[in-house]
């Protein structure tokens, strides 16, 4: 497979004041593949892979002390290598499973700031308190389950890649259908590894289905490790009603009726801060940055991967997905979890979204995204201009908002009078994309 990841990975690699670096995200998104794969391709010397979950007895090299020196020594003898601080690379695999080894990040800096320092973990919030992290002397990196354009490489389709990740252009109806088909398998698949890559050896998308499944278990499994922080059956409600709200203002007590607001709200940060789920906050569009403006009491959520929603829904999946309009698949909650999730993965760590409520409707439109200093309201909808009155309320009111992007299944068109950009759904990462 082929991950944007690796260009993030050396961008640090060629920095010249290099800290040690914390790749985060969910579990099973690719985060050990992808440094290996990233050490195997850029380095001269050897990857030397330390696995801290699966090796627990290794925990012993980071209690003594937080010797550096010490601590090569005695890796070199776990590892029965020779480690070289100026040509290797050394990978701590799901470091949050020993907190101290966190804390010889920052002697790692201090002390041999050449040399090149990957950990990875995927519930880093939950090292216990007492652990002082090494703040500023780390850097930290973001990954996310596989996006359309790395999905359509790995299908072998690296010139549809090539088209989604170029300037939006009308497309020729051959290419516009064609790139809406692959998206439709998207929708389903998802990005996550495994599901990727069953689907591209065997093309079934029941088999699929049945990995999501087990792959929910397997998150549904780590809740045990939240045991001193959340009750396990409330985050199981938490998540399956998440799922069921994509597109919908959420409201704690709305997520389960089995447990008091404050315990649903702790629950909901918890998987947040795990990043199976993300908040989606309300932002007033008046000024940069949105995160200013934003109210941490009115939010909407999104999952992690699109192709994780229909084994959490429960719902007829086979019934779904024998429908072509994709903006009808679960009501259009598919596609409104697939731009919020093409803007993460473009580097929109927080995504915003804008509604204002009145005595006698609610006015809301999708997200808000920063290009360039400008905000630009995002809608995902099938309707008309003519239709888009929350679009239009925003863009009068807002006149700071040069225009608006609408994404459909329509081909590219603009309305400049109308202030209005037509997208098809394909050009989301593109045109949120923050830099590679």
């Amino acid at each position: 497979m082929e991950r944007f990841i690796t260009k993030k990975l050396l961008k640090w690699k060629k920095q010249k004041n290099r800290k040690p670096l914390i790749l985060r995200g969910a579990r099973q998104i690719g985060k050990t593949w992808s440094v290996l794969n990233f050490g195997k391709q850029y380095f001269d010397g050897k990857v030397h892979l330390v696995d801290l979950e699966k090796h627990s007895d290794w925990h012993s090299l980071f209690k003594k002390n937080l010797d550096i020196n010490r601590i090569l020594s005695d890796l070199e003898i776990l590892l029965n290598s020779r480690i070289d601080i100026n040509k290797d690379l050394l990978f701590i695999d799901e470091i949050q499973s020993c907190p101290r080894a966190l804390m010889a990040l920052r002697y790692f800096y201090e002390e041999y700031p050449q040399f090149h320092v990957i950990a990875a973990g995927s519930l880093l919030e939950f090292a216990p308190q007492e652990i002082s992290f090494p703040v500023g002397r780390v850097q930290f990196l973001n990954m996310f389950p596989l996006n359309f354009a790395e999905f359509l490489i790995a299908m072998g389709m690296k010139r549809l890649s090539e088209v989604i990740m170029s300037p939006p252009e009308k497309q020729s109806e051959v290419m516009h259908n064609k790139l809406l088909d692959e998206l439709r398998k998207y929708f389903f698949v998802g990005g996550m590894p495994e599901c990727v890559q069953t689907f591209v050896k065997t093309g079934s998308i029941k088999t699929v289905f049945e990995i999501q499944s087990e792959l929910i278990n397997t998150f549904r499994e780590d809740f045990s490790k939240y045991a001193t922080y959340a009750d396990k059956n409330c985050l199981n409600q938490i998540l399956s009603s998440v799922a069921r709200n994509i597109g919908n203002q959420i409201k704690y007590s709305r997520l389960t009726e089995n447990f008091s607001n404050p315990t649903i709200k702790n629950g909901f940060n918890l998987l947040c801060q795990s990043q199976l789920i993300s908040k989606i906050l309300s932002a007033n569009p008046g000024g940069i940055p949105l995160g200013a403006y934003a109210k941490e009491k009115i939010f909407k959520a999104k999952l992690i991967d699109i192709g994780l929603m229909h084994s959490l829904c429960e719902l007829q999946i086979i019934r779904e997905y024998k429908k072509d309009d994709l903006l009808s698949i679960y009501k259009g909650s598919l596609a409104e979890q697939f731009v919020g999730q093409e803007f993460q993965s473009a580097g929109n760590s927080q995504l915003f979204y804008w509604s204002r409520p009145t005595k006698s409707s609610t006015a809301e439109v999708d997200f808000l995204i920063n290009k360039k200093g400008k905000i630009i309201p995002v809608e995902v909808k099938s309707g008309s201009a003519g239709r888009l009155r929350s679009m239009h309320l925003l863009l009068e009111k807002f006149q700071n908002c040069p225009y608006g992007y609408v994404f459909s299944t329509r081909n590219y068109s603009e309305l400049p009078e109308q202030k209005l950009v037509f997208l098809p759904l394909y050009y989301a990462f593109q045109i949120s994309n923050s830099g590679l």
